[in-house]
């Protein structure tokens, strides 16, 4: 329970539905690790969840995720944006803590799920049945019928956050629950109202939690220490700006730059060793094919077909996924603009996760100076 609307709502429908409901709260500001504002507001979210289970009548416990968080999480997260990469945190912190640690910890204590306010669903369906047509989902040896578990995507196609959650092991979806799965985020506020929770009309945080305000730059900058500026190269190679540390930038960006030229610029790759950035016109941006690692997969067999995205903000697009070793490579029908390393790539079939891994490179692009 983050203190938030959102797993306020689910404690409040699984309490509803007749489970035995204990709120925990993950704490990330103990022991001096991420101090500053993030602690604070980590401070204001436990207080904020305790609220809520005292009006739901349930117990509430406080796990500290501190170092947790800051040795699995946070120092990946600097060493990928130092290395010319652009990472994506909440990925890792659902995998590693939520659903990871979180979820073990709570299996240990002898509780049978665990869930949270995320807007996905989880669809567990039996195979093998006498009229199900489908044999495949029998066990091979007993013969018996098994339960397959799928992640599908929220209801709420705006609010949908199945692409945060492709990482989650396979054999771990027997143990979640998302109840808000198939509501609408102005449901869930109608609920939290009707129900009297003191979380009704509290915001949303569309923070980074470890990085308040959204600001980026100030907390590499302490992070990664000194850096120092270099040159905006063109792709022929020439200076045509100065930047103030390459790895501040990020594929695809725009604003920032500070360079006054004849048409847009958008950085089109960065070089954390050379300390070059480089840029170009929004059409340089495109490409088809990228290579993918640390693949996770939440079905048995993954189709030469599927649908992609390669950001959370990204439209899904049709793609060919060609196994390579541990690795994917994958080719879209169309050009994709801004596909970046360090980014996950999330593969659909319809409502179904099929799984997804982190962008590696891309090929056949425009080559860089």
């Amino acid at each position: 329970m983050s203190g938030g609307v959102d797993s306020s709502v689910a404690a409040y429908l699984l309490k509803k539905d007749g489970f035995d409901v204990t709120g925990v709260t993950m704490r990330f500001g103990a022991a001096g690790v991420n101090t500053g504002e993030s602690a604070r507001q980590n401070l204001r979210a436990v207080r904020d969840a305790r609220k809520v289970c005292l009006r739901l009548g349930i117990r509430h416990r406080v796990m500290d995720f501190s170092e947790e968080l800051e040795k699995r999480v946070i120092e990946r997260f600097v060493l990928e944006y130092a290395n010319g990469r652009t990472p994506n945190p909440c990925v890792d912190c659902n995998k590693i803590l939520k659903f990871g640690i979180l979820l073990e910890k709570a299996l240990r204590l002898g509780f049978d799920f665990l869930a949270t306010g995320h807007y996905a669903d989880i669809d567990p369906r039996v195979y093998g049945g006498r009229n199900s047509g489908q044999n495949k989902g029998r066990n091979r040896i007993t013969g018996k019928k098994r339960k397959i578990y799928r992640l599908k995507k929220s209801k709420d196609e705006r609010k949908d956050q199945s692409y945060f959650l492709y990482a989650i092991k396979k054999e771990s979806l027997k143990s979640i629950l998302f109840p808000l799965g198939r509501l609408t985020k102005s449901r869930v506020r109608e609920i939290a109202k009707s129900a009297g929770l003191p979380v009704a009309d509290k915001p949303e945080s569309l923070d980074v939690c470890f990085i308040p305000r959204g600001n980026f730059r100030g907390f590499l900058s302490k992070r990664i220490g000194a850096f120092r500026g270099g040159p905006v190269l063109n792709l022929r190679g020439d200076v045509i700006g100065g930047h103030r540390g390459a790895f501040f930038y990020t594929i695809g960006q725009r604003g920032g730059l500070g360079i006054g030229y004849k048409y847009p610029l958008y950085v089109l790759a960065v070089d954390t060793v050379k300390n070059q950035v480089v840029v170009g016109k929004k059409e340089n941006l495109k490409a088809r094919t990228l290579v993918a690692g640390n693949i996770n997969k939440l079905v048995d067999r993954f189709p030469r077909k599927a649908f992609a995205k390669i950001r959370y903000a990204h439209k899904e697009a049709k793609c060919s996924i060609f196994r390579d070793k541990d690795k994917f490579r994958v080719i879209f029908d169309k050009p994709q603009e801004a596909i970046t390393p360090g980014q996950s790539i999330v593969f659909y079939s319809g409502d179904t996760v099929l799984g997804g891994g982190i962008i590696e490179k891309t090929t056949g692009g425009v080559k860089w100076p």
